[in-house]
């Protein structure tokens, strides 16, 4: 059938679903108008968030790292999306030229426990340190297996320099799975260099959110896409002709009434599985998040029934199993003055926008904050300043404060911030609101897990259903950033409408003699 008489329903509205929405139009030749996006949340863009008032407090869950020398699908998207703000530009224009400006350089990766600045420039390696991390990054993915990163790496490997930058710039754990730890150290080793300074790093002019959806959905909405907010697809109904997998059926629940939508084997259902930002909640000032779990969580619920007696659509619970050891909470304050903020830049010398991540290497709670440039939300007064920060030891005691992060409110974050800073939380934070967020399922894709358990975008034999998510397996790349998602998106539609178009190639730095000679530099530095 020609694509104009196709129809595409998306199961969710993160980043992996509008991004194929965009491929199936603009590459794909099927009408906008053919396309529905239906979301059970009431706004669209998934872990991609950024909201709140000035008044109200703005809050983000969190944000992905962007580089310009990997995220090759992502950018080529982005280059046909136009800027809200610049007339003429495409979102990549405006991107690049905001980072012209704003070069990221932190000169304060680290701080001890004295207040000090960290002298970074050496990793801290032993020669031990240097011979496990060689033998875990040259390891088959056979030979790693579902093995965890202690299974290769001794306890003092998780002292070094290194591995507290490293570890809190892509949030890892030390249970987490060695493969996609190794799947890092790879796709990422043009970073390993200059992971002290964060100079790889780019950012977008506000929050993810503002920069990256709120155009990408203005876009799809001229496309006259259907966006259907607050419709949650409770069942996908599938059918085995011969040996084929063919969806003919959605079942949703949208304003509190139950429908089918009928699909046709032609059609085409996209389902973004599970969700890092599942059973997700927000705190305030004087209350810690609610403790939210999967009994409490919507997004897992249609992939684990997809999955019963189905191999071929992956294993949920190798990723959902444990909330210990996939959570950790974040924080957002807004604030009416710019004392912390100057207090921040004089320790740091780094002005707004050109650092990186601050972190605390002794806090119990392992805990870090970063100070974007401002404004960070399109709707942020000038006299309104917002910076993020979060913990990845928030289930223990603070320094200052005697209990988890995850139990605390607004006002005991800030205090223990204001102990490890050695300022006085009164004047510091006396016009702050900051408000705390829990995220249960957060780092569930870095989850140790087999080779079955994520699978193929298209399952085998699969006539008209996809999975585009964090949960479906691509060769190389890795996980926990916006390129995975855009990346599988594009596969997956190129594959199903069959477009002879070449998807960008995984740009592997880590086969370039330069780039291994400056790893090994910095690795004996």
């Amino acid at each position: 059938m020609m694509s104009k008489n196709r129809k595409a329903f998306m199961v969710g509205s993160g980043i992996g679903s509008l991004a194929a929405a965009a491929f199936m139009i603009r590459d794909g030749g099927i009408p906008g108008s053919n396309i529905a996006i239906l979301e059970a949340m009431p706004v669209f863009g998934g872990s991609l968030d950024g909201g709140g008032t000035a008044n109200d407090g703005y809050t983000m869950r969190g944000g992905r790292m962007l580089t310009t020398d990997n995220y090759e699908c992502t950018w080529e998207l982005f280059k046909s999306i136009p800027s809200l703000e610049h007339p003429g530009k495409s979102v990549f224009d405006e991107t690049v030229e905001f980072n012209e400006i704003m070069k990221s350089c932190s000169k304060a990766r680290l701080i001890d426990k004295n207040r000090s600045i960290v002298d970074v420039k050496s990793m801290g390696f032993s020669m031990a340190d240097r011979t496990e991390l060689l033998t875990i990054a040259e390891a088959s993915e056979e030979k790693l297996g579902s093995t965890r990163i202690t299974d290769w790496l001794s306890p003092k490997f998780f002292t070094t320099n290194f591995w507290y930058m490293w570890s809190t710039t892509f949030a890892f754990q030390p249970w987490h799975s060695a493969v996609e730890f190794k799947r890092y150290l790879h796709r990422f080793m043009k970073e390993f260099s200059r992971i002290e300074t964060l100079a790889g790093v780019k950012r977008t002019i506000y929050n993810q959110y503002d920069s990256l959806v709120r155009p990408l959905v203005s876009w799809l909405t001229a496309q006259q896409v259907q966006f259907r907010k607050g419709c949650t697809v409770t069942d996908i109904v599938l059918e085995t002709p011969g040996d084929q997998l063919v969806v003919t059926e959605l079942k949703t629940i949208e304003s509190g009434n139950k429908a089918t939508i009928t699909i046709r084997s032609e059609d085409l259902v996209l389902f973004q599985n599970g969700s890092m930002t599942d059973a997700s909640t927000f705190g305030s000032m004087t209350m810690a998040p609610v403790k939210h779990t999967k009994t409490d969580s919507n997004g897992w619920a249609l992939w684990e029934k997809l999955a019963v007696g189905r191999p071929e659509c992956g294993n949920p619970a190798a990723f959902n199993s444990s909330i210990p050891e996939s959570n950790w909470p974040s924080f957002t304050v807004t604030l009416k003055d710019t004392v912390f903020f100057d207090k921040m830049e004089a320790l740091s010398g780094n002005k707004a926008g050109t650092g990186g991540l601050v972190t605390f290497k002794d806090s119990n709670w392992y805990m870090s904050v970063v100070l974007a440039h401002q404004p960070h939300y399109a709707s942020q007064p000038n006299d309104v300043q917002v910076f993020w920060g979060y913990a990845l030891h928030g289930d223990r005691a603070g320094n200052f404060v005697p209990k988890p992060m995850s139990d605390c409110n607004g006002e005991e974050i800030l205090r223990e911030l204001c102990g490890h800073l050695n300022c006085e939380q009164e004047s510091t934070f006396a016009k702050a609101n900051c408000i705390p967020c829990r995220m249960p399922y957060i780092t569930s894709m870095f989850m140790p897990r087999a080779k079955s358990d994520r699978r193929m975008p298209i399952p085998k034999n699969s006539k008209n259903l996809a999975f585009v998510s964090q949960f479906v397996e691509i060769a190389d790349d890795v996980v926990f950033t916006v390129e995975y998602s855009v990346r599988v998106a594009q596969m997956v539609v190129y594959e199903l409408l069959d477009i002879d178009h070449e998807i960008p190639a995984i740009r592997r730095h880590d086969k370039s003699a330069k780039v291994k000679f400056d790893a090994v530099l910095k690795a004996f530095a």
